[in-house]
């Protein structure tokens, strides 16, 4: 049986998915385009799933409704671009027979790399001196060291043990707030505090925490306020760990000296956010995991899923094993 699945993660129509679309480029996959990639609403989402089998998936909003409706009806397999599935209704899509897969751990060292990279940028001005230079202005700007500093983690699992990893080697003291702290996290040298103390001793501070009830908004008002007004935030996790609205009165009210941000609360971040406006902020769209190397590992594992399951395998990775134990598995028929 041939397989109709709808591409919404861009990579895949990208150089760095070649190697994804040869995969996927062949008599048993009928490959659907749609007219914008995501991420994508409920209401974009829902009518492209008519008679999809299978989505090579952006963060798009499978909600239960979405996936209980009429036009998921055929929807056997999302297969996620990337390692988070927050925007996924997980027990619904379990309920309804659906599998879920993902790649996990395939995107640690490129994050880590663009926290680092964002960390420096943001503290040493780097935005600021490039955009003032192609205004026509030589315009230097004082911004703060380094080499010696306290590095707070909020969230230490892969990708925060990668990013610890790189601050070691200039030295930087290392804190971490984790809920289930690691031995292999301690033996790098990383001391586990709670997040009043991480706040109130770091010179910056990188969240790496998955998006729970527990960690929605955990960057707020109160937090913004326990930081030193020399401290910077860098944001390479998910948007709404942070208290948006609270991130602008921090920044426009100099209670931190500065922020990065990758990640955000509705993506694209719309024209008139007021975050397009705070100062001494640096953005970018999202794509800290945007490595050449690593995006086209990730685009091939993501499409390999769902080659796995057309064939009647189980996918490397999975976020929910269970279903194949379901009797309302959708995969055979």
């Amino acid at each position: 049986m041939n397989w109709n699945v709808l591409i919404t993660a861009s990579p895949l129509a990208d150089p760095v998915g070649a190697t994804a679309r040869t995969l996927l480029d062949d008599s048993r996959f009928n490959l659907v385009h749609p007219p914008k990639y995501g991420p994508l609403s409920e209401t974009e989402l829902r009518p492209l799933l008519q008679d999809m089998d299978a989505v090579y998936s952006s963060v798009d909003r499978y909600t239960a409704a979405v996936l209980s409706s009429p036009e998921a009806a055929r929807l056997k397999v999302i297969s996620r671009w990337g390692v988070g599935y927050d925007s996924i209704d997980v027990a619904a899509a379990t309920r309804a027979g659906i599998v879920i897969a993902y790649t996990p751990g395939l995107l640690n060292e490129a994050v880590a790399d663009y926290a680092m990279a964002l960390l420096f940028a943001v503290a040493r001005r780097v935005h600021e001196g490039h955009l003032s230079m192609r205004e026509g202005r030589w315009a230097p700007t004082w911004g703060h060291d380094i080499a010696g500093k306290t590095l707070g983690l909020v969230g230490c699992g892969r990708i925060g043990q990668a990013v610890a990893r790189r601050a070691a080697g200039f030295g930087m003291r290392l804190l971490a707030f984790d809920p289930q702290p690691s031995t292999e996290a301690r033996a790098l040298g990383i001391e586990f505090v709670s997040l009043d103390t991480l706040l109130a001793e770091s010179d910056f501070v990188s969240l790496h925490a998955a998006l729970t009830p527990d960690t929605r908004g955990l960057m707020g008002e109160a937090q913004f306020r326990r930081m030193k007004p020399t401290a910077y935030l860098v944001n390479t996790a998910r948007g709404a760990v942070v208290d948006e609205p609270a991130l602008v009165r921090a920044l426009s009210a100099g209670w931190i000296a500065g922020a990065a941000i990758d990640a955000f609360v509705t993506e694209p971040l719309p024209a008139e956010h007021p975050l397009l406006t705070a100062p001494n902020l640096l953005l970018t769209p999202h794509q800290a995991s945007f490595g050449f190397d690593t995006g086209s590992r990730v685009s091939e594992a993501a499409a390999q899923a769902i080659v796995d399951c057309h064939a009647g395998r189980r996918p490397r990775w999975v976020v929910n094993p269970e279903v194949f134990d379901s009797p309302a598995l959708r995969l055979h028929r």
